[in-house]
């Protein structure tokens, strides 16, 4: 196998891609396609579980919870399994996983079993985790730091636009009268006549959940047989290594990949019940998380065409930061389609924040990257945390407030790390 960080050396160039040429790159940018497509279903998913189950938020947004929980739990196995088997073998791997749970989480709906669908969200979360753990230092160092930027955002925009259709789809398949659906439900009328009108919604979803984990393990054979290179983490992740650190580079990274994953997964996953605060219909709000994940593909272009020709990666991370700021008050301060129209745009502001934040965190980690790589990916449970803190303090202050409170400090988390380690002179000092 060929180890990450004994891959061939190149000089510099305008070329995003790295010494392997492009074929990894598109291949990896077709994985996070279906990362996207996966993980960006939640959005409506949430909408669809409250209406299918008779939930409240709380239990709604159970889900992102769930989904995202998996990181924590998951990202040092995920990591030791990858370390084993090489990127190629771990990528056929975690594929395989997502379509057992693609087909658990279908199963489970058809059955009205709410825990056994949470169960399901679970396992993809875990297959998605081993994915994550792998791909994005692979995606990092597969060229010169530089350009770690533009990959990662070649990345983002495959993801996005996945994430862009997953609604969509969702919707036109499943949730097309979801407002109707639910209105039927409430003025049924008897328990049998209720339960019989949700068994048919739910029914939906079982086909198309069943397709997907189909087309999941195809993916994870061609992966497995494909001449992707087998690259591989060149030492076992071992916490307690001698020469193993937390540096302040790395625990203050860790803290902002918490919070960024929390406030991107809550303006995408969280924006349609933002909607219906205003009284907004479902049959409108189960789009809403595509619209701000075309903010963040917007966002993604422009990266690709102004980093590193006109700003630097950590530049454009900084005055990303600060336009979450911007936007995130705006929507504090405007009401109705205005105010969900400045969430939305939070999708700009986010594109070119992981891009610059990832390879800043693992940036001198020398030969512990794997092990750095899973502690940041264990920080994407910040995606199961901050959509539920919103939910439940959203009641006691209102649902622009709540959003405000807990968007304007992590945009400020992340604008103090991107200045304070922006520079590659930074001395590391050991926590």
């Amino acid at each position: 196998m060929t180890s990450l960080t004994n891959a061939p050396t190149v000089s510099p160039s305008r070329c995003p891609a790295g010494p392997f040429g492009w074929t990894p790159l598109a291949s990896t940018a077709g994985l996070f396609f279906l990362i996207g497509f996966v993980t960006w279903l939640n959005g409506p998913l949430i909408s669809f579980v409250r209406v299918a189950f008779s939930l409240s938020d709380v239990g709604a947004f159970l889900v992102p919870l769930a989904f995202y929980i998996t990181y924590l739990l998951f990202a040092l196995p995920a990591a030791r399994i990858a370390s084993r088997t090489g990127l190629k073998s771990g990528l056929a791997l975690a594929l395989a996983i997502m379509g057992t749970g693609s087909a658990m989480f279908g199963q489970c709906v058809v059955l009205r079993s709410y825990p056994g669908a949470l169960g399901g969200l679970m396992v993809i979360g875990a297959g998605l985790t081993l994915l994550q753990v792998t791909v994005n230092p692979y995606v990092s160092l597969l060229g010169p730091h530089d350009r770690a930027a533009q990959r990662i955002a070649i990345m983002g925009l495959c993801n996005k636009f996945a994430g862009i259709l997953a609604p969509i789809v969702l919707a036109a398949v499943v949730m097309h009268n979801i407002g109707g659906v639910a209105e039927q439900a409430q003025h049924a009328a008897s328990p049998t006549e209720r339960e019989a009108i949700l068994s048919a919604f739910t029914n939906a979803v079982y086909w198309p959940y069943l397709g997907m984990a189909a087309l999941l393990c195809v993916v994870a054979c061609a992966v497995f047989l494909s001449n992707l290179p087998d690259l591989d983490a060149p030492t076992p992740l071992i916490l307690s290594a001698p020469d193993f650190h937390i540096t302040p580079r790395l625990g203050f990274g860790m803290v902002a990949t918490f919070l960024y994953v929390g406030i991107e997964v809550l303006a995408g996953d969280a924006i349609g019940t933002y909607g219906q605060a205003f009284g907004m219909p479902l049959d409108q709000t189960r789009f809403f998380t595509a619209f701000t994940l075309f903010a963040m593909m917007a966002g993604y272009v422009a990266g690709l065409c102004l980093v590193p020709r006109v700003l630097s990666q950590e530049r454009c991370m900084v005055l990303s930061c600060m336009g979450g700021i911007l936007f995130a008050v705006a929507a504090y301060l405007t009401t109705g389609y205005v105010s969900v129209l400045c969430v939305a745009l939070l999708g700009l502001a986010n594109a070119m924040i992981m891009p610059a934040l990832f390879p800043m965190a693992i940036r001198d980690a020398g030969r512990h990257v794997p092990l750095v790589s899973a502690l940041l990916v264990m920080m994407f449970s910040g995606g199961a945390c901050t959509p539920q803190v919103f939910v439940l303090i959203k009641p006691y202050i209102g649902v622009q407030a709540a959003f405000l409170v807990l968007a304007v400090p992590a945009y400020l988390v992340l604008l103090g790390y991107g200045l304070r380690f922006s520079s590659d002179s930074v001395t590391q000092r050991t926590i």
